[in-house]
């Protein structure tokens, strides 16, 4: 059992709560959060709590911090994943180790927050389920019900359990899925809950869920209406091909980052190497000057000198002709296998 005031909740509460973040995000909702804020130092005095106000027109912000919340405040509405997106960032960067989303609206019974937690000691994300045996909230009706059906068989063959809310947002991540989160965690409507369990579990996170009862919104109005909710879970049936489709990449973005914001290296495979000079000699065939011609044909003019590719001798190749000039000896096969082929390096050599 880890309902309120279970013994699994109760023990859990001593080594979690230095640990926790309990993450707000709000949006217009001034008259619903100071009530959720009460409850959360009543259950979880030791939690730490973050508002990350999403852009709200109202006074949101002043009532979290009249009880002494920090908040984070957004500069226009991204919604509810842009909005855990920022708090998973801050949590990550503080060194925290469990987040627990709390929505602003006094839905989620803080009582149940202990349990979540606890159950975090088995999985990496744990959903607060509505429809699991506990509490009477109903799943409405026609096309939205046919669609968190849908959505709850699909992930639950994805993650290896069953689960029968994937839209719940009262959910707990264990440090694994904290830092999964903070670089990838969607911001679309319904993406932070169904597209988040998507990603966790092609991450190798495990999933889990406990039951618990959800109360009536305190104050405010949703941010969407019935019909827009349910055109939106059809949306979300398929984002949610899309996101099978796509490839996994479990990589912390940080340390891709880090990779592609090295400096290259240049010539990293190959360095060069100087050139070998070749001493003359009458086995020689490079020359050792650097403006060697080779000549060709009967008329072409043998250069002399340092510069020359054959000697004078009285064995040239080809008839004389006027500007043949003195015959010469000619470069016998014989003589240029005799050469060692490590005379001649190669000016490209792997780096050690």
């Amino acid at each position: 059992m880890t309902g309120p005031g279970s013994a699994a909740g109760v023990a859990a509460e001593g080594r979690a709560r230095a640990r926790t973040l309990v993450v707000v995000p709000a949006w217009n909702e001034e008259a619903s959060i100071g009530g959720v804020l009460a409850k959360l130092a009543d259950h979880c005095p030791d939690a730490d709590v973050l508002v990350v106000d999403d852009g709200s027109a109202d006074a949101t912000a002043d009532q979290a911090r009249t009880h002494g919340v920090p908040v984070l405040r957004l500069p226009f509405n991204l919604g509810v994943g842009g909005a855990m997106r920022a708090g998973y960032r801050y949590a990550a960067r503080r060194g925290y180790q469990v987040v627990v989303q709390v929505d602003a609206d006094g839905q989620h019974d803080v009582a149940y927050l202990p349990g979540l937690v606890a159950a975090l000691d088995h999985a990496d994300v744990v959903i607060g389920a509505r429809f699991a045996g506990t509490g009477e909230y109903r799943a409405g009706r026609g096309p939205r019900r046919w669609a968190m059906a849908l959505l709850a068989v699909t992930l639950s063959r994805l993650t290896g359990t069953r689960l029968t809310d994937v839209t719940s947002g009262f959910r707990a991540a264990g440090p694994r899925a904290v830092a999964l989160f903070a670089d990838h965690y969607p911001a679309e409507y319904l993406g932070d809950t169904v597209e988040s369990l998507v990603i966790a579990a092609r991450s190798g996170c495990v999933v889990r869920q406990v039951p618990v009862a959800m109360r009536p919104r305190t104050g405010g109005r949703a941010s969407q209406s019935t019909p827009k909710a349910a055109a939106y879970l059809l949306r979300a049936v398929v984002a949610l091909g899309m996101a099978l489709l796509r490839r996994a990449d479990p990589r912390p973005r940080s340390t891709t980052a880090a990779a592609t914001l090295a400096p290259p290296v240049p010539n990293a495979l190959v360095r060069p190497v100087p050139k070998a000079v070749v001493p003359p000699g009458p086995d020689t065939l490079v020359p050792p000057g650097p403006k060697a011609v080779v000549p060709s044909g009967p008329d072409a003019v043998v250069p002399s000198g340092r510069d020359a590719l054959v000697r004078p001798g009285r064995d040239a190749l080809g008839p004389p002709g006027p500007e043949a000039g003195p015959p010469v000896d000619a470069v016998s096969p014989a003589k240029v296998a005799r050469v060692p082929r490590a005379a001649v390096p190669d000016d490209r050599q792997p780096v050690s």
